[in-house]
């Protein structure tokens, strides 16, 4: 009787714990998917960002590009994920819909400065960018050099911007400060205004303004409002943080594997310091001499798919869209064609159409000479370069880049060895000999900011034809409407 007790004992305790076992296995199995897990099965990566320059658009081709989408594409690839960008109009309604669990937006990124104010908002990644507030004013307005200039003046900033915060603490200091947020702007529109004489003063990011410096040449720099501040991407503030720290390890790494530093270049790297001289004759061509040549150059670009707007920059850089042009070397024309070079295509450089197709054929040529290897942009740099200083010499540049640990086949890494090739220790090794190496860096580096700046132009315009097409449409709409009305029978 005892033993049959203590066995009956037994098996409670076993099926008792066979019952706490599968307790806790339901408990587990129950458990809700985090944050991170719910992206994976869901197979999307919903972000929240501003169409911009400094954050994503879409390219000549149409595809989206930009510094902002190029890392987010990264972690959407590593999440195993498709990338969902959400265009939002105002920073206020960025953060607003970022804090909305029923938006389903998993974070933003929009070249968000980290502030005191935000930090009680949201929860922000590693950094990965700086940037500075700039003052920019009106050039024929007395330039303001320090904060207390600007008391009794009216300031644009965009509403909800890290700028406004910045205004409020400094009012503190200077009670006659004032300001304007100006809504449904972006920096380059508010730049404009300021351009265009709507306002006198203006504060925007550093970077933004460095992009949008050229199409707006009445404006300048006054000072700096701030120090450099971290950008970074901004979540909810939550108790579960598995994308959090997810995006977090992605930042870290990103900053050390030269990730991002490839993606700066890239998008930023090419901006060229226009001084207002230079930014008023590039405005000022842009409206009286390019119309003239810029179905030339769509057509020729089509024929040899490039992006017009890279040939209209290469002719700029050239003549300056001036079809007389000649330089102290002989080369003449639009495209500025050797002699020797323009008997070899075939074309009288004379010609501003045969100057154009010529120029464009010949840039493909040598970008197709280049090895196959080389990747785009890599691959156009490096034909600019060439057409601008021989690809004798910048294959001399590739072997010493190589020579000295580099990447031959990066324009990055080539471009920092080019102006090596003035250095006799250098060029007495080289095969084509001495060269002016600094000249294809500053070369290139133009045409990239002007090629920038006329895609921006052309968007901008796009998107003012568009507006009136549609403000037309509705006044059409609204007539025909009246019209009906005003046959209709009296009752």
């Amino acid at each position: 009787m005892m033993m049959r007790s203590r066995v009956l004992r037994y098996v409670r305790r076993v099926c008792k714990g066979l019952a706490l076992s599968c307790c806790a296995s339901l408990l587990v199995a129950s458990k809700a998917p985090n944050t991170l897990e719910r992206i994976k099965a869901s197979g999307e990566l919903v972000v929240l960002s501003q169409n911009g320059p400094t954050t994503y658009y879409e390219d000549a081709s149409g595809n989206p590009t930009g510094f902002e989408y190029g890392m987010l594409h990264a972690f959407a690839e590593e999440l195993g994920v498709k990338l969902v960008i959400r265009d939002v109009h105002s920073l206020d309604d960025l953060f607003a819909r970022l804090r909305d669990p029923e938006e389903g937006a998993h974070f933003a990124a929009a070249g968000l400065t980290v502030t005191p104010e935000r930090r009680e908002l949201v929860r922000f990644s590693p950094s990965y960018f700086e940037v500075r507030q700039q003052i920019i004013y009106r050039l024929g307005e007395k330039r303001p050099r320090r904060t207390s200039d600007l008391e009794g003046e009216t300031i644009a900033v965009i509403a909800g911007s890290a700028h406004a915060e910045e205004l409020k603490k400094l009012s503190h200091r200077y009670p006659n400060l004032s300001w304007e947020e100006v809504s449904d702007v972006d920096a380059m529109e508010l730049v404009e205004m300021v351009h265009q004489g709507q306002y006198n003063y203006a504060v925007v990011d550093s970077n933004a303004y460095a992009v949008h410096r050229g199409l707006y040449p009445n404006t300048a720099v006054a000072f700096n409002l701030s120090q450099f501040q971290p950008v970074s991407w901004a979540f909810p503030k939550s108790d579960d943080d598995s994308l959090y720290q997810s995006a977090r390890l992605f930042m870290l790494r990103a900053n050390t594997n030269g990730m991002i530093a490839q993606l700066r270049e890239e998008f930023f790297g090419h901006i060229s310091d226009l001084n207002a001289g230079g930014a008023q004759a590039f405005a000022k061509r842009s409206r009286e001499r390019l119309p003239k040549w810029r179905g030339v150059m769509q057509k020729v670009a089509d024929q040899y798919e490039l992006d017009w707007h890279l040939l209209a920059a290469l002719s700029y850089q050239e003549s300056h869209w001036n079809p007389r042009a000649r330089s102290r070397t002989g080369v003449r024309g639009l495209m500025m064609l050797t002699l020797s070079t323009a008997r070899e295509l075939g074309v009288n450089r004379l010609n501003p159409e045969e100057s154009i197709e010529g120029g464009a054929r010949y840039i493909v040529q040598i970008r197709n000479k280049l090895p196959e290897r080389i990747r785009e942009p890599d691959r156009t740099w490096m034909a600019l370069a060439a057409y601008n200083v021989g690809y004798g010499h910048l294959e001399d540049a590739r072997v010493l880049t190589e020579r000295m640990g580099g990447n031959p086949d990066l324009w990055p890494d080539v471009r920092d060895h080019l102006p090596l090739l003035a250095k006799r220790q250098y060029y007495k090794s080289s095969k084509h000999g001495y060269a002016r190496g600094w000249e294809p860096v500053t070369y290139v580096q133009n045409i990239r900011h002007y090629q920038t700046l006329l895609n921006w132009s052309s968007r901008i315009e796009e998107q003012r034809l568009a507006a009136n097409d549609e403000n037309g449409a509705a006044l059409t709409e609204k007539s025909t409407v009246e019209a009906e009305g005003s046959a209709a029978p009296a009752l």
